[in-house]
């Protein structure tokens, strides 16, 4: 019996060192912590507003928390689709693909114009009237993921035939783009139209189309790779910041969660016709 507990007793003395490093493997993975949103060309400005939120929300949750801001929606998507941000500060369109696709978990709506909307836009000199008329023109977009700028504008032409679609990283180069003559019109937010017309030289715009839905607001969402528990963690702490925090990174503590129903709808519609915008002609059905 003795040499039997023994053979046991190393056994048991063998098998928790692994079972220890697995555990502190395990527990390091789960300290550590990425924060996403889209920069759109202002890094470093969007660095200096999240400092004191990474900061807050290091000391709160323990965790080693990184902020990792992405230039355009194409490259967020990339990490949404791979889960590698712990927490993302969406704009609709990204929230919508990141809650229908890989089951991020809306937990706060961020501030935004109660009445956004999405715009086709031309040169004020343009001939086009309707949105029919953009039958064999081409058009600029945004990437995918921007509801204004992508999913909307394409859900608004389904059935028509393009000669081209030109893809334009920021709201800033689709006006570029209608500006210089490239498109024929540009998809943007109304907000982004109000913005960035007057910083275009010599060139006066007018809206060919407004989408009449108001676009949803973008939202605060969790991965599903953090367990429950620490989302609601998460939710208190964030809930618990004080209000100049709050302000200064956007989102809204006592807002409903946004309904992404419609625009869930309107993205599975443009992925559907994903693989006909590249040809030329491109047909939208």
């Amino acid at each position: 019996m003795s040499s039997k507990f023994s053979r046991r007793l190393f056994i048991l003395q063998m098998l928790f060192p692994i079972v220890a490093c697995a555990t502190e493997k395990k527990l390091t993975r789960e300290l550590e912590f990425i924060i996403g949103t889209i920069s759109y060309g202002e890094g470093q400005k969007t660095l200096d507003r999240f400092e004191r939120f990474r900061k807050y929300l290091g000391d709160k949750t323990g965790a080693i928390v990184q902020f990792e801001p992405a230039f355009n929606e194409n490259i967020a998507m990339e990490r949404i689709k791979n889960r590698s941000w712990s927490l993302v500060f969406a704009p609709p369109g990204l929230a919508a693909f990141a809650k229908a696709n890989y089951q991020y978990v809306p937990i706060f709506p961020l501030q935004i114009d109660a009445n956004s909307r999405s715009v086709f836009v031309v040169r004020k000199d343009s001939p086009l009237q309707q949105l029919k008329d953009l039958q064999g023109k081409t058009v600029a977009l945004g990437v995918p993921g921007s509801a204004t700028g992508y999913y909307l504008p394409l859900y608004n032409l389904y059935g028509l035939t393009l000669t081209s679609i030109l893809f334009a990283p920021t709201p800033m180069e689709v006006l570029e783009s209608v500006a210089q003559k490239k498109a024929d019109a540009g998809a943007v937010s109304l907000e982004e139209f109000r913005s960035s017309r007057t910083k275009i030289d010599g060139v006066e715009f007018r809206i060919l189309f407004t989408d009449p839905q108001n676009v949803p607001p973008g939202g605060v969402l969790v991965s599903p790779k953090i367990e429950l528990n620490r989302q609601e963690l998460i939710r208190n702490y964030m809930t618990e910041a004080s209000p100049t925090l709050i302000q200064e990174i956007g989102y809204v503590p006592s807002g409903d969660i946004p309904d992404y129903k419609y625009m869930i709808a309107v993205v599975n519609r443009v992925i559907a016709i994903n693989g006909n915008l590249y040809g030329k002609p491109v047909r939208l059905f």
